[in-house]
């Protein structure tokens, strides 16, 4: 995530934030200028705002700013009045009870984070050619979290962090998170954009393995037996053993963890330049020091990316411990996990710089 500015007052603001701690106009992302703006009042229409900065267009609020639940405008094109991520909901929780409206407050927070990443890829929200399977979300109560024909199925149990403890530790799984969560099932969606009944497939079936194998008896296996004892030395997660699907999901979610974080850090100055393996596992040999990077997203050579990664993530292990948290990034990642994050990184760099 970049740093952001108030277009009124130059004041730090966070992503997330409706009005500016310093001067006290309101706030919105754009997903058109990918910025948080200021803005005014309207005086020839109440119902709008204006942008602050020139060109002091007129904008309107995503139509779920009343609701809490966004801080980002509305899309021109959306008659519904929502912004171009809220217009990708088929289904929310009832909003009525307050305990479901936070948890929808707290699933658009997630999402949004993972919509502001793909548009710094550059990634289309549809598949083309198939006439209606676009990005979509459904938070609905007692429904599986999952993927299925472009819908993302979170449900709205997984935004209590009681409830996603619980489940966390069922699972035994050291990571689990609503941002988590969407980035993994988004994964299943772009492995139909990028690499089904593409010139990609060969390779993929290299790195991951045969995604023909019988999915759900796979995943039944894996739940009933666990996951291989040698998984550590393939895969991102135990999960991602289960299904080559599964492992393209997971590893999907690793490659915009890195470079989401990796963002962060650069706009925050942050630069770990440590490069001795100090016995973790998962530092790799001869690490470089951190090399700054223009663009993760769009620009940089892999090998730069994780040069910066290791020792970050080294750093901020170290960090969380200190103040007797768990480790920020609970993973270790064998060198096939490179191999396999760096075929991802190269399929969507291959793609034209556009959406």
């Amino acid at each position: 995530m970049q740093n952001f500015n108030c277009t009124g007052c130059n004041a730090r603001v966070d992503f997330e934030n409706i009005s500016c701690l310093a001067c006290a106009r309101a706030l919105a992302f754009s997903p058109d200028m990918m910025s948080i703006v200021a803005l005014d009042p309207n005086p020839k229409n109440p119902a709008e705002r204006r942008l602050t900065a020139p060109p002091h267009a007129p904008v309107r609020y995503c139509g779920n700013w009343a609701h809490g639940a966004c801080n980002w405008l509305a899309s021109p094109a959306d008659a519904d009045g929502l912004c171009i991520a809220c217009g990708m909901n088929r289904v929310i929780p009832n909003i009525a009870s307050r305990e479901r409206l936070q948890s929808w407050r707290d699933l658009e927070l997630a999402k949004k984070r993972l919509i502001y990443s793909l548009l710094r890829l550059q990634l289309p929200f549809e598949l083309a050619g198939t006439g209606s399977k676009r990005l979509t979300f459904d938070f609905a109560d007692g429904k599986m979290t999952g993927h299925k024909d472009g819908v993302i199925t979170i449900n709205p149990d997984e935004a209590d962090t009681v409830e996603r403890e619980r489940r966390r530790q069922w699972f035994d799984e050291p990571y689990r998170s609503l941002l988590g969560h969407m980035r993994h099932e988004s994964g299943h969606f772009f492995w139909e954009l990028l690499v089904s009944n593409t010139a990609n497939l060969d390779n993929f079936r290299k790195f991951f393995g045969d995604e023909r194998l019988d999915y759900k008896t796979s995943l039944a296996n894996y739940h009933h037996s666990g996951p291989a004892p040698n998984w550590h030395e393939r895969h991102a997660s135990a999960y991602a053993s289960a299904h080559p699907w599964e492992d393209w999901a997971e590893t999907w979610a690793h490659y915009l963890h890195m470079l989401s974080v990796l963002d962060t850090a650069e706009a925050e100055g942050i630069s770990p330049t440590s490069t001795q393996p100090s016995g973790n596992s998962d530092q790799p040999q001869g690490a470089i020091p951190a090399t700054a990077v223009t663009d993760v997203y769009r620009k940089g050579k892999f090998e730069s990316l994780v040069n910066k990664w290791v020792p970050l993530t080294i750093t901020m292990n170290a960090l969380s411990r200190s103040m007797g948290h768990s480790d920020f990034y609970p993973f270790v990642t064998p060198p096939p996990v490179y191999e396999k994050l760096q075929f991802i990184h190269d399929i969507i760099r291959a793609r034209p710089q556009s959406i």
